[in-house]
């Protein structure tokens, strides 16, 4: 792997990584409502399934879908639904309340798995498969570069979310932090709809 190919890598993980999408406005959500400690799982999940996913689609999935319009038509409706189902959840989120059912962020496993239906995730993992792997060490550099730089990126979207704790103290506010997070959510699939 070249230092050229290397650094324009690492810059492309960056920007996908660190710009708004599902992960990241869920995993504010859950750094608002849970703190970053209870959300770790979910980052790490993010993060891991990510380099997980990269590396399946770069063994073959990728033209396997591609060479299936119903399969990629399936894909994308199933992750709008998915999306929408997650957006209510956050939507109908409060406060924990005393004696009430304990909340759990979403996990490590749940994570892992919901790159698998993020269109983001999608176009980041296809888009580095496609410019970078010849010369960044296959698939398994591509995979093994968005890992570490994906990491330190989500968790800086989850300690947003953390810092906003205080100000959230009030039912109203956390009410309307929830519903607008679970709007953007639901905007950030537009691209997905319209395409």
């Amino acid at each position: 792997m070249t230092q050229h190919v290397l650094w324009a890598l690492a810059a492309f993980a960056f920007v996908t990584s660190i710009t708004p999408g599902p992960n990241n406005l869920m995993l504010m959500a859950s750094g608002a409502n849970f703190g970053l400690r209870r959300t770790l799982p979910h980052m790490f999940g993010v993060a891991l399934g990510f380099g997980a996913m990269v590396v399946v689609l770069g063994l073959g999935l990728d033209r396997i879908i591609a060479q299936s319009p119903l399969l990629a038509q399936a894909l994308k409706w199933v992750s709008l639904a998915y999306v929408i189902w997650l957006a209510a959840r956050i939507a109908r989120s409060g406060a924990p309340e005393a004696g009430g059912p304990a909340r759990r962020p979403m996990g490590f496993l749940a994570a892992c798995a919901f790159q698998w239906v993020n269109p983001k995730a999608w176009m980041m993992a296809l888009g580095a498969l496609s410019a970078y792997s010849a010369g960044a060490g296959g698939v398994a550099g591509v995979a093994l570069v968005f890992v570490l730089v994906n990491l330190p990126s989500v968790a800086v979207w989850a300690a947003m979310g953390q810092g906003l704790q205080g100000f959230l103290q009030s039912p109203v506010r956390l009410r309307v932090f929830n519903l607008t997070m679970a709007g953007l959510l639901v905007l950030s699939m537009l691209p997905v709809i319209t395409h």
